[in-house]
């Protein structure tokens, strides 16, 4: 399972290729072409019809992690179970909302298929949502940069991490709380359980040259939030609660 569908990668991939290209196009050498009037103008001019493109792919990509993100948030926090009536009754009855404050919706820690209670099922949930939460947030910082590739000095349109990247992003991701009211801005990536106190800025309005651009290539297929193992771990214990196999 992944954030981001694999068309995200394509879209990232063609975006830096597109950018580089119509970069370096002026000094390129064409060999045979070179000869063929304006073959370099019509060149960047097409580059650029494709950059903007695969822009708007790469974040519609990005919307597009961002709500299976948020459904992943709100499924881990459904399935609290509050008891129901008269605790004296013979029959145990439950419901999705509370009579009791004092009530810890764990279903009165009932197994609810084998041995596992419902805190149980919440703490592996947070567990693996907190993964993608924080991939999630990563791979804004590189759609950030992405999104701000350009041949021009200075560039146009260059977005700065405070910025919202589609209407309604910031209220998305209050919900998987990566956005601070106190800063009113998104929190800055981080890795597992660190904290990053390092604004995620652009320096001088510098362009990535084809190294770095590499790096956010390598970090965006790598999934470093993403533990793998424990992943397939978790489907592996929680299958075997449920007497299913999760895939």
């Amino acid at each position: 399972m992944r954030v981001g569908p694999a068309a995200g990668d394509n879209q990232e991939l063609a975006s830096c290729s597109s950018g580089l290209t119509e970069r370096y196009m002026p000094s390129m050498e064409l060999g045979a072409l070179r000869d063929i009037p304006n073959i370099k103008k019509k060149a960047s001019q097409k580059l650029f019809k494709q950059q903007v493109l695969h822009r708007g792919k790469l974040l519609s990509s990005y919307k597009h992690m961002v709500s299976v993100v948020i459904h992943m948030v709100n499924i881990s926090r459904s399935m609290k179970c509050f008891l129901k009536g008269a605790s004296s009754s013979p029959l145990v009855h439950f419901s999705g909302y509370s009579e009791d404050k004092n009530d810890p919706g764990d279903g009165g820690g009932i197994p609810v298929f084998t041995f596992w209670t419902i805190s149980c099922f919440e703490e592996v949930a947070e567990e693996l949502v907190q993964m993608f939460i924080l991939e999630l947030n990563l791979k804004r910082l590189l759609v950030v940069e992405l999104l701000s590739i350009s041949c021009k000095v200075p560039p146009l349109n260059s977005l700065h991490w405070s910025d919202d990247l589609y209407p309604g992003e910031f209220s998305d991701l209050s919900i998987c709380n990566l956005y601070s009211e106190e800063t009113c801005k998104p929190v800055y990536p981080r890795l597992d359980d660190q904290k990053s106190e390092m604004p995620a800025a652009r320096f001088n309005n510098q362009q990535p040259d084809h190294d770095v651009l590499q790096v956010y290539l390598t970090t965006w297929l790598a999934e470093v939030n993403i533990d793998s193992d424990r992943v397939d771990e978790i489907f592996v214990e929680v299958g075997d609660e449920m007497h299913v196999t999760i895939s």
